[in-house]
């Protein structure tokens, strides 16, 4: 299990008291993440399935979670992997499922090799069962099974599994709304990665390369306590911004690009997310400048209606007027502000939402559309706000000076019982503190008319 890291202690069984009447008469399968391979026998890093660390802590692979909310005894069952010298030798000392139960709180543990032995007895009187087809041949088999002998079972004695849902239905909007110790790992993730951007951002300039700055970040994440990047880190010179996840960070950033970094360090599985935009030449002028504080523009009106009680989409509706609004002042768009928005010709140039939650996943499963209609933002809710704009290279009916060109801001946002708080505002957005970040002489805003 893992040992490094220090941070808060989580209370797992309080979260799966709390979730005990929701399970009612059901059962919940949680299997572990398979080991993933690279190729051949080369396995890359194990991350754990965010659901079964979420209620159980464990974090290891080729184990499964059984929790069921009716039973007066064994409501929490671990299966796991048994000793095995020569397994040990490769992967690492395991421990002896009794010693699993008591380390994790289980009312019982068992090697996983028995799992499909107990648990057709453990499941007999569930009246459905919450779990992910296919996310486990094993579990897939026991849970068929399970489900064949409840619809005999329920014809004679009126008992059994008759129903299979998702667990996501249990878990998504529980975890979209974060305990205290989840808040403390998030903060921590995004000072880690505030850091490191603060130390690799100046390394973009011309004639480097996109995979200088992402060892530079990845370097940075390690190096200060992150089990490393909660994605693949987005180092994106000139065009490349234009392409939203690109991450093959192969190009050499030339003098007059813009380049959008986008990374974030994971700190006990919880994900950091930040995006900036920055100029390798180390100052942003003219045009390019322009269209940076349409952006930027767009970032503040967005935070400016988060607050609890405040719907989701409009978070996304005040920064797509400000989008709309600046593509026709830069003479992208040739029309009118409504006419825009109307038929979101924007669209073209903002394909994204502004948010996404943010937790064990860099994109947390909290919902989007509830009964029809937007979530309500919630205090200890954690969002991006992450606005865009990207100008395709081959349009030529753009500015000169702007095809290929991309920009994205993006920081992330505690919801609090007053309003919001910007976690990641230690990092500068401002033209003048990106300029004097990057080292740059910061050309003085064109004065506007009063």
């Amino acid at each position: 299990m893992r040992t490094g890291n220090s941070g808060p202690t989580f209370d797992y069984s309080a979260r799966r008291q709390a979730l005990y009447p929701r399970l009612g008469r059901g059962a919940l399968l949680l299997p572990a993440a398979p080991v993933r391979y690279k190729n051949a026998d080369s396995e890359y890093r194990y991350r754990p399935d965010s659901e079964l660390l979420y209620l159980t802590g464990w974090d290891q692979p080729d184990a499964v979670a059984l929790i069921r909310g009716f039973a007066s005894e064994r409501r929490f069952v671990l299966f796991v992997p048994k000793r095995d010298a020569k397994a040990e030798l490769w992967s690492g000392v395991r421990s002896e499922p009794e010693e699993c139960a008591e380390r994790f709180g289980a009312d019982a543990a068992y090697p996983i090799d028995e799992l499909a032995t107990r648990a057709p007895a453990l499941l007999a009187d569930a009246s459905e069962i919450w779990y992910r087809l296919g996310t486990s041949g094993r579990c897939d088999r026991v849970v068929r099974a399970a489900l064949g002998r409840g619809r005999a079972r329920r014809v004679r004695e009126g008992r059994g599994p008759g129903l299979l849902a998702d667990p996501g239905a249990l878990l998504d909007g529980v975890r979209a709304v974060k305990d205290p110790a989840e808040i403390e790992c998030l903060r921590q993730a995004a000072d880690i990665t505030v850091e490191a951007f603060r130390e690799a951002l100046p390394l973009v300039r011309g004639g480097a390369g996109e995979w200088e700055i992402e060892a530079a970040l990845e370097g940075g994440f390690r190096a200060r306590g992150a089990d490393g990047p909660a994605f693949a880190t987005i180092v994106a010179a000139g065009a490349n911004a234009c392409t939203l996840h690109y991450a093959a960070n192969s190009g050499r950033i030339e003098e007059g690009d813009l380049v959008v970094v986008d990374a974030g360090a994971e700190f006990r599985s919880y994900a950091a997310d930040i995006t900036r935009t920055v100029p390798a030449s180390g100052t942003l002028s003219g045009l390019r400048r322009d269209l940076y504080e349409v952006v930027l523009a767009a970032r503040g009106a967005a935070l400016g209606v988060c607050a609890p009680g405040a719907e989701l989409d409009c978070v996304h509706r005040a920064a797509t007027r400000v989008i709309a609004s600046g593509l026709i002042d830069l003479g992208v768009l040739d029309s009118s502000l409504d006419e825009a928005l109307e038929t979101r010709s924007y669209r073209r140039y903002f394909p994204h939402r502004t948010s996404h939650w943010l937790g064990l996943d860099t994109h947390d499963p909290g919902p989007y559309r509830r009964d029809g209609g937007p979530p309500t933002l919630l205090p200890s809710m954690f969002l991006t706000v992450e606005p865009g704009l990207y100008l395709p290279p081959d349009d030529r009916d753009l500015p000169d000076g702007l095809a290929g060109c991309g920009v994205r801001i993006e920081d992330e946002v505690l919801i609090t019982t007053t309003g919001a708080e910007v976690l990641t505002a230690g990092l500068p957005i401002e033209v003048e503190g990106l300029d004097e970040l990057m080292g740059g002489s910061p050309e003085p805003a064109t004065p506007t008319d009063p």
